[in-house]
């Protein structure tokens, strides 16, 4: 399981008046983040809506630790926190990180998979569940009943 960092452009529009990053750009860091994973290892949208499945974000919740200012290089990361055996359940944990070495914000998100037509929780597809046996583990990674 590699590591899967993301180099983060900030734009002036993520800005808020006291000149440093808006909090809920956070959040949408931690969602492209999720989204271009499943995208690399084959999880698309199509993919998704073909087989009638999509993730469903139970909890997402942001500490911010040192504040992001314009001209500041920032890279985002995931790692698998926690999970059910089949992958039906899960916590993914993202640090953002500034300037190569500064926890900025850790983003931490408990989520599902959902039946997109009977809008009801689903064991996780197949290819979900390969997908997410290739997400790099925190290193105090636990499996869940």
């Amino acid at each position: 399981m590699e590591n899967f960092p993301k180099e983060i452009q900030i734009r002036w529009s993520d800005l808020d008046p006291n000149f440093h990053l808006r909090h809920s750009v956070y959040y949408d860091w931690g969602a492209l983040s999720r989204i271009e994973f499943l995208y690399a290892h084959g999880l698309t949208a199509a993919l998704m809506q073909q087989l009638h499945f999509g993730p469903i974000i139970f909890r997402e919740e942001c500490v911010f630790k040192k504040e992001i200012r314009f001209g500041d290089k920032v890279a985002i990361d995931l790692k698998l926190l926690k999970s059910r055996k089949d992958f039906s359940r899960w916590t993914i944990q993202h640090e953002i990180i500034k300037n190569g070495d500064v926890i900025s914000a850790i983003i931490t998100v408990d989520g599902a998979w959902l039946d997109t037509v009977q809008r009801k929780l689903v064991a996780s597809p197949q290819q979900a569940s390969d997908t997410f046996s290739q997400m790099p583990f925190a290193k105090d990674f636990q499996w869940l009943d």
